[in-house]
């Protein structure tokens, strides 16, 4: 049960990665939000879906 949660939460992760590369912001923007979806998995991907989508 936990490998396919982790699965989930890696393939939200990189899904959340491929979002912030395919937008049109600077590249410090892009930086800062890739690092805090890779060091904190879910809390990350999580904040960016809530705040920096819009």
């Amino acid at each position: 049960m936990f490998e396919l949660l982790s699965l989930f939460v890696l393939i939200l992760d990189i899904y959340a990665v491929i979002h912030v590369l395919g937008r049109a912001k600077p590249f410090g923007w892009q930086l800062l939000w890739i690092l805090i979806i890779l060091l904190m998995p879910v809390l990350g991907m999580v904040i960016y879906f809530v705040f920096a989508r819009n």
